[in-house]
C-alpha cells in the first residue's frame, strides 16, 4: 500500500458499528402494518422510492426514514389509515434512535493499533445529531482527530474535507463498506481506498461493476487494513 498515507478516514455504519441491520428489520415490521392494503415486497418497493425521492429533501439518516415511512402510509392507504398506523410508524423510527451500538469485529483493535502512526478520521453520512449520539456511545471518539458528518459522498465532498485536513489526496486513505460512497469518489480525486464488505448494504449503495485501480483494496475484514498498510 502507498506509504505515503498520512490520514485514514473511516465510515462510520456498518464498517464501524452496526447500521443496515436495523433499517431492513425496521423496513420488515413497516411493511407488516401496511399487509391490508399491499403485498409485503410491494411495499417494501414503495418506501424505497419514497426514500430515493426524498434524498434531496432530507438527505441520509434515520430521520428522513421516519419521514418517508409517514409519507409512504399516507400514499399507499390514500390517506384512509387508522391513526394507530401513523403513531407506531413514528415508535419505529425512535426505536430505531434508540437501538445500542454495536461496534463491530476487530474495530477497536485496528484503532488503537493505527493512531499512534496515523491521523484518524470519521467520514460518515447520515443525520448529524444521531452519527453524535452514535460516536459517543460508542465510546471510540478518542481515537479520532477529527469528525465529519457529510450530508453526501461525492468528489466534492471529499475535496472539501482533504483541503479542511490540509492533506494531499495520494496522502489519504478511506475504508469503508460501499463502493459506492467510500471508494470510487475517492479513487477519482487521487486517494487511495479499502473496501470492507458488510453482509447488508441498502440497494442504492450497490455497484454492478467491479474495481480495478492502483490505489484500491479489497479486504475480509478490517483487521486485514493492518496487515496491507504493512507491507
Amino acid at each position: 500500500m502507498n506509504n505515503q498515507i498520512t490520514v485514514i478516514a473511516f465510515d462510520a455504519d456498518d464498517t464501524l458499528w452496526v447500521n443496515e441491520p436495523y433499517f431492513r428489520e425496521t423496513e420488515q415490521q413497516f411493511a407488516a402494518l401496511l399487509e391490508d392494503f399491499m403485498p409485503h415486497n410491494s411495499i417494501v418497493a414503495a418506501l424505497y422510492e419514497t426514500e430515493i425521492n426524498n434524498l434531496p429533501l432530507y438527505g441520509y439518516g434515520i430521520k428522513g426514514f421516519i419521514l418517508s415511512m409517514i409519507e409512504t402510509v399516507l400514499r399507499v392507504t390514500d390517506g384512509k389509515i387508522n391513526p394507530a398506523v401513523i403513531s407506531r410508524t413514528i415508535q419505529l423510527g425512535q426505536e430505531m434512535l434508540n437501538k445500542p451500538v454495536e461496534i463491530l469485529d476487530g474495530v477497536e483493535e485496528v484503532l488503537r493499533a493505527l493512531k499512534p502512526n496515523y491521523k484518524l478520521v470519521v467520514a460518515t453520512k447520515g443525520d448529524l445529531l444521531d452519527q453524535q449520539r452514535k460516536l459517543s456511545k460508542s465510546g471510540l471518539d478518542h481515537y479520532f482527530h477529527h469528525i465529519e458528518i457529510m450530508s453526501d459522498k461525492q468528489e466534492t465532498d471529499y475535496q472539501k474535507l482533504l483541503k479542511h485536513l490540509d492533506c494531499q489526496p495520494e496522502e489519504f486513505l478511506m475504508i469503508g463498506n460501499s463502493l459506492k460512497s467510500d471508494v470510487l469518489p475517492v479513487l477519482a480525486i487521487g486517494g487511495n481506498a479499502v473496501h470492507v464488505p458488510y453482509h447488508t448494504t441498502w440497494v442504492h449503495e450497490h455497484v454492478d461493476h467491479t474495481v480495478e485501480h492502483t490505489n484500491f483494496y479489497e479486504v475480509r475484514s478490517l483487521l486485514e487494513v493492518l496487515i496491507k498498510l504493512n507491507r
